[in-house]
């Protein structure tokens, strides 16, 4: 399998409506570990280095969005190395954070928890990208379990701080109406190529990652279009430089799927609705 040195695309930031701004503000840097970069009383930016990685606008009149409509399944953040997803474990052991899972899948190892208003997160650090197994394109992760005392052990002496140098978001994983239309939008418009597969759901991933992003059905089968104004997923941004943005381009222009190039990026959105902008990385995101 291709390194994942200089992916063609990666992640770039998620952007959720949230009603409470300061309360889910306040979770994601005092539990996630999100540093605040900038805001106001409508919207807050949370990242690090400078990077943007999570964008919260407030909409208090937005209904809040049921756990079984398509929409956000999680927002995963990659942490660099296995002591830093120690040491945040540690930090979590005293806030208690609502931890809501754990699980090895092999190329990577993961803690799951869930914001003050249903948005799920995850919290990882991935293997050395030569123990990931792949087999016929597809790549093996499976939800073992997490082996706790073994990562804490690996975080050492150093306390967490938040989000170390080089954390970003690792992937996003969506809920669907069905698996078929999000594969037909998400590999053959979007371009990426389908790394796994579990019962009702997909992963996709570009050069040689094990996902940048995934799709299921687990509460949401026979969902259709989300109905706006609502809480929960507002955009993700997916980095992609001009040659790739292009193809998608044609591609969705082939299946007359609306796409609109604007100052941001190119707009598309999926099946159900879930708007994705194709934005350029810039030197900070690569």
């Amino acid at each position: 399998m291709s390194t994942i040195k200089n992916p063609a695309v990666g992640i770039g930031k998620v952007s959720l409506t949230v009603q409470d701004l300061d309360r889910v503000s306040s979770f994601y840097q005092q539990a996630v570990g999100l540093h605040l970069l900038r805001g106001d009383a409508s919207t807050v930016e949370l990242g690090v280095e400078g990077n943007t990685l999570l964008e919260l606008r407030r909409d208090s009149s937005a209904r809040r969005r049921s756990p079984r409509e398509a929409g956000l399944f999680h927002t995963a953040f990659l942490l660099p190395t296995r002591a830093d997803l120690g040491r945040w474990m540690k930090h979590a052991m005293e806030t208690r954070p609502p931890i809501v899972g754990a699980s090895d899948h092999s190329v990577s190892e993961a803690l799951y928890l869930s914001d003050p208003e249903g948005n799920g997160v995850e919290i990882y650090a991935d293997r050395p990208l030569l123990s990931w197994q792949w087999k016929d394109g597809l790549v093996h992760m499976p939800s073992d379990q997490l082996d706790i005392d073994s990562v804490l052990a690996a975080a050492g002496s150093d306390r967490w701080t938040g989000f170390p140098e080089g954390s970003k978001v690792g992937h996003v994983h969506l809920q669907v109406g069905a698996i078929p239309d999000a594969e037909a939008f998400y590999s053959e418009i979007l371009g990426f190529a389908i790394t796994s597969r579990y019962p009702g759901g997909t992963f996709y991933g570009a050069g040689g990652y094990h996902h940048h992003l995934a799709t299921n059905v687990w509460n949401s089968r026979g969902a259709g279009e989300r109905n706006y104004p609502s809480t929960g997923l507002a955009d993700i941004g997916i980095l992609a430089g001009p040659d790739f943005a292009a193809s998608i381009s044609d591609r969705s222009d082939a299946r007359n799927i609306p796409a609109n190039s604007t100052l941001q990026g190119l707009i598309l959105r999926d099946p159900w609705g879930t708007e994705i902008t194709i934005v350029a990385p810039t030197a900070q995101t690569i």
